[in-house]
């Protein structure tokens, strides 16, 4: 495993994305499991975990405190507020201090540890984001001690160089992909200038880029994969990163073709670690031998520029037209 640095602190290269580790929204994953996944990923060198207080309602949260205590190993974990929906000041009304220091309350207890690593606005309207108060609580909530460090996950470039004007601002999570590249050229050189570490999300695009589906897969019905399709219950970049999925199948047959070898998931996270920009990325994983594919990423050479140049080609001309919802 690779490192790269977060204000100063080395972090894998290749995170974990525990989304699934809800059981929530990617179907189900008992406990013994969620920590098998863990287990490997810390065996391999993984040391950063990306969670929120929403995933599964703080039960992510929860397995991840519990198998810390298992491990004797330095582990950040950066977890996300503001998409809560219960009283009071619920969604969307829980941007006062008062509600964002309760939600990092809440994901402390949930993990059991003294202070949150990195504490993440979880794509709040963007009209808040302009305001800038929710940025004056964080400082509030990092002057306190309860985070050593703020950031923000968002859904559009926009959003994102909104946030890149906050002083203190210490990562900007994005979704940036094969499906999503024009997000390095919108950016990438403004994190850079102001020392903001960039967390890739949604990498293998709810896993259309590792090129294991077909149209005719089907997925849970208590997978977002399979209710939010088309955007019906938030925003469509966050599955399958806004494009269509039959329409995706397609486009993998044709990405696949410009790889190195047949090994594409591992090629498309190698994809974005190219990008020096990059700090980390967070695939998620539902199975033990997912995390085995995704760390294998950190260990492969550069993709050839001929590569890169040839995947943008296709991305001008057959992909970013077909990308649905905000970005």
């Amino acid at each position: 495993m690779q490192y790269r640095n977060l204000k100063n602190t080395p972090i894998s290269e290749v995170g974990l994305g525990t989304w699934q580790l809800g059981s929530a929204d990617w179907g189900n994953v008992n406990e013994e499991a969620a920590f098998e996944i863990l287990k490997t990923y810390t065996d391999a060198g993984g040391n950063f975990i990306d969670t929120a207080d929403v995933y599964g309602m703080g039960i992510s949260e929860q397995v991840i405190g519990r198998f810390l205590k298992t491990i004797n190993k330095e582990i950040y974990v950066a977890t996300k507020l503001g998409r809560r929906g219960d009283a009071p000041n619920g969604w969307p009304q829980n941007f006062t201090y008062d509600a964002m220091k309760r939600q990092a309350e809440d994901s402390l207890k949930h993990l059991d540890i003294p202070q949150l690593f990195l504490e993440q606005l979880h794509c709040i309207p963007t009209e808040e984001m302009q305001a800038g108060k929710v940025f004056d609580h964080l400082r509030k909530l990092q002057q306190e001690g309860l985070i050593k460090h703020f950031g923000a996950s968002v859904e559009t470039s926009a959003e994102a160089l909104i946030c890149l004007e906050q002083e203190g601002l210490a990562s900007l999570q994005i979704i940036f992909n094969l499906f999503r590249q024009h997000v390095a050229d919108e950016v990438f050189a403004k994190a850079k200038e102001k020392g903001v570490a960039i967390i890739a999300r949604v990498p293998l695009a709810s896993g259309l880029l590792t090129g294991r589906f077909n149209e005719h897969t089907h997925f849970a019905a208590n997978d977002h994969r399979s209710y939010n399709a088309h955007g019906e219950k938030f925003n469509a970049g966050e599955t399958f990163s806004g494009i269509d999925f039959k329409e995706g199948v397609k486009l993998v047959a044709q990405i696949k073709k410009l790889l190195p070898d047949e090994r594409m998931a591992q090629w498309a996270i190698r994809w974005i670690l190219d990008h020096p920009e990059v700090t980390t990325v967070i695939p998620g994983a539902s199975k033990v031998a997912q995390v085995h594919s995704n760390v294998e990423a950190s260990a492969l050479p550069n993709l050839p520029r001929e590569s890169h140049d040839a995947l943008r080609e296709l991305y001008d001309e057959e992909i970013v037209d077909k990308i649905r919802g905000h970005f």
